[in-house]
Parts: structure tokens; C-alpha cells; sequence
């Protein structure tokens, strides 16, 4: 299935501290208007959230049936440009 234009997805299953955390902040500078992130973990990402807060952006985390995290990352606020 194609990934949707409005959204970046980064697995980061099998990815090494701080990789994944690099990669989110790596979209989060290319991102368009209206982009969100999609991060992809085998555990929480406790570090990245206070790092998401300071630079204007929210999250949103769901722990899956099986054990795994999908984070989802939006501007603070739906007019917020960056």
C-alpha cells in the first residue's frame, strides 16, 4: 500500500538509540504544511517527548496488541507552520 502524502512514516524497528529519534527530528524539518509523522517502535520513547513539546509539536502514542508503539506527531496546533 502507498504511503499517503499527508503523513511520514519511520519504522524504527531494529534501530539502534538515538536513530530513531534523529530520523523523527530529520521529517519533522522536511515536513510540509499538514504533514504528520508516524514512528514505528518496539518500546516507548520516553526521551523524545519532552523534545516534541519544546519544538511545537504533540503526540500521540498507542501501544499495539502486540507490545509495539505507533507515535503519532502533529503541530501543537492545527494552523502551526514550521
Amino acid at each position: 500500500m502507498p504511503e499517503p502524502i499527508d503523513e511520514i512514516l519511520i519504522d524504527g524497528h531494529g534501530l539502534e538509540p538515538p536513530e530513531p529519534m534523529q530520523r523523527v527530528f530529520a521529517a519533522l524539518d522536511a515536513a510540509q504544511p499538514g504533514q504528520t509523522v508516524r514512528l514505528l517502535l518496539p518500546r516507548e520513547p520516553f526521551p523524545l517527548y519532552p523534545l516534541l513539546a519544546q519544538r511545537g509539536w504533540r503526540h500521540q502514542t498507542i501501544r499495539e496488541g502486540d507490545g509495539r508503539y505507533t507515535i503519532l506527531i502533529r503541530p501543537a496546533t492545527p494552523d502551526a507552520t514550521h
